[in-house]
């Protein structure tokens, strides 16, 4: 199976994924834990079907030390407690803040203030940035089709 579009071949989708990428690189440099940011990754995939951001993240976090319990609970993540109140409290966020269109009020005044309590403002500033950030690439991902499974550690970086 091929994408529609070969987002890595043509001049404007280079260019767009260049600056995207480079937001990208603002949140990893932040001081939100790496494990929370991988889960909101693969969280955010997960609800959005991009087979290719969850091939990438899940093989990311498996590479940099998570564990294969972990990573097949996070779709689960309200019934198991393998997660930290933190973490559970970024993946409740993730989720309204993709299921924007499917919830009238977005993201609760309830589930901002219980991730305000275990994430500063810097580390809220990039949680906010990495959940649009990820969705912008679940969509780019899922319109052109682009094709899951061939992912490998350190690919793009």
């Amino acid at each position: 199976m091929d994408a529609r579009l070969n987002i890595f071949g043509n001049p404007v989708a280079a260019k767009f994924s260049k600056y995207i990428n480079s937001a990208g690189k603002v949140v990893a440099d932040s001081t939100l834990p790496a494990a929370t940011q991988e889960l909101v990754k693969i969280r955010a995939s997960q609800i959005n079907g991009c087979g290719f951001c969850t091939d990438m993240h899940t093989k990311e976090a498996m590479h940099a030390g998570e564990t294969s319990l972990r990573l097949n609970l996070v779709a689960a993540w309200r019934e198991a407690t393998v997660f930290t109140d933190a973490e559970r409290a970024a993946l409740e966020l993730t989720e309204q803040g993709t299921r924007i269109a499917d919830a009238a009020g977005g993201v609760s005044d309830e589930v901002w203030a219980n991730a305000a309590k275990h994430y500063d403002e810097d580390q809220l500033a990039a949680l906010v940035g990495l959940i649009a950030l990820i969705n912008t690439y679940n969509r780019l991902n899922v319109i052109i089709q682009q094709p899951a499974g061939g992912y490998e550690v350190g690919q793009f970086g």
